[in-house]
């Protein structure tokens, strides 16, 4: 593979003419005691950073291959960006996109012009369909990662950044299959080594993860993750290379801490990421990585969420932050109890919004009846310090009762 400085600046030459040059914006809330920048890679053309690499990608092709069309296989963000290309450029495009990925990614490639083929699995499963398509028409396949331009049109985002902060000590990336990280690792090694760049993929993901730990490419059985963007089983041997040689560590996030990133995002920085866009933030979140006192970036790498699921995540970010908590109390069904364990909750500061009473089970007293109640707290310390004052009144706190 020939990946050299020059090409990304080449690649930054050409998308200047259609990617925007995204903000880079300074959080004092992510983390305390850092210094957090976020690149916002969610507000780029087709809410993603995926549009870089394959426009240059695709702007490289000859006429004769532009002629027999495009194919690419994508979780939605990459068929995006493949399907704006395609469109500025006049080429047929043919997009394999996993069944699972949110509708409303799917669409937006429709609305792009492109011819969508829905394939039943995740990622991997529809670059095998994409594949087999290709040797049967012998259109240009256009990879979501592993290959040197569209590693190359990621890589900008490196420049940007350093242009952007020149003091930078650390970047965080978002990792799928490893395009993106490999091209901006590529960059700042290349013009400030002294700059850490940190690698985070989702738990139920962590195909680069395990292969980067174990210095070997490994495949996962299976992948599980609400960060469709990232769920890849395999990561590229161009991209492992690349990890390997330029990348300081790499870590992973529960999709809880994801979501919960998702949320401070949201309330705090008035930007919404998706589950792929969100992983930067959410190790930076959770200390999983050594940036106290360091100038971060951590790149926001999409903002492609369904809004079907967008409800779900953030009520999973604010049980994750203590935000809502729930409560389940065994006591003797009788007048005044509702009243007396409401009195208590008000006295902490806590807004109970929802309540749910049953009769005891088959081993409890025929008197004895649950008292299930949902609340906003404050945060953890908050429910703990509720559940130790209804304890302290004689309360009996239950455990997993329906």
């Amino acid at each position: 593979m020939v990946l050299n400085i020059a090409k990304i600046y080449d690649a930054a030459k050409v998308l200047s003419q259609i990617a925007r040059k995204t903000d880079l914006i300074l959080s004092k809330t992510i983390l305390e005691g850092s210094e957090i920048y976020l690149k916002s890679e969610n507000l780029q053309l087709t809410g993603s950073f995926k549009l870089r690499g394959a426009y240059y990608k695709i702007s490289k092709l000859t006429d004769e291959q532009k002629k027999k069309g495009i194919i690419a296989c994508s979780a939605g963000n990459h068929a995006q960006g493949v399907a704006l290309a395609a469109q500025k450029n006049n080429i047929n495009a043919a997009i394999f996109i996993p069944a699972t990925a949110p509708i409303s990614k799917v669409e937006a490639t429709r609305k792009y012009g492109a011819e969508i083929k829905l394939i039943d699995g995740v990622y991997d499963d529809a670059y095998k369909a994409a594949c087999e398509f290709q040797k049967e028409t012998q259109g240009e396949f256009i990879h979501p990662f592993n290959d040197e331009d569209v590693i190359a049109g990621q890589g900008t985002i490196g420049l940007e950044i350093l242009q952007q902060l020149p003091e930078l000590e650390a970047v965080i990336v978002p990792i799928g299959g490893g395009g993106l990280i490999s091209g901006v690792a590529y960059a700042i090694k290349q013009l400030k080594p002294s700059c850490k760049v940190y690698g985070v993929q989702a738990q139920g993901a962590g195909s680069m993860y395990q292969s980067f730990i174990n210095k070997k490419i490994l495949e996962l059985p299976v992948v599980h993750t609400f960060a469709d963007g990232t769920a890849v089983k395999c990561p590229g041997d161009v991209t492992f290379d690349l990890c390997m040689k330029y990348v300081d560590d790499i870590v992973t996030v529960t999709d809880d801490e994801i979501a919960s990133a998702i949320l401070a995002l949201m309330e705090r920085q008035k930007l919404v990421a998706e589950g792929a866009g969100a992983l930067s933030v959410a190790a930076a979140m959770f200390s999983k990585l050594p940036i106290v006192d360091k100038k971060t970036a951590c790149i926001v790498s999409g903002g492609n969420i369904d809004v079907n699921i967008l409800s779900r995540v953030i009520n999973r970010g604010l049980l994750k932050s203590g935000r809502l908590s729930h409560l389940t109390i065994e006591l003797l069904d009788k007048p005044g109890q509702l009243k007396d364990v409401s009195s208590i909750i008000a006295e902490y500061g806590a807004n109970v919004i929802r309540v749910r009473h049953n009769q005891g089970g088959e081993n409890t007293d025929i008197n004895d009846c649950f008292l299930k109640i949902s609340m906003e707290t404050k945060n953890q310390a908050h429910f703990e310090e509720i559940q130790k004052a209804l304890i302290a009144k004689g309360y009996k706190i239950a455990s997993n009762v329906e």
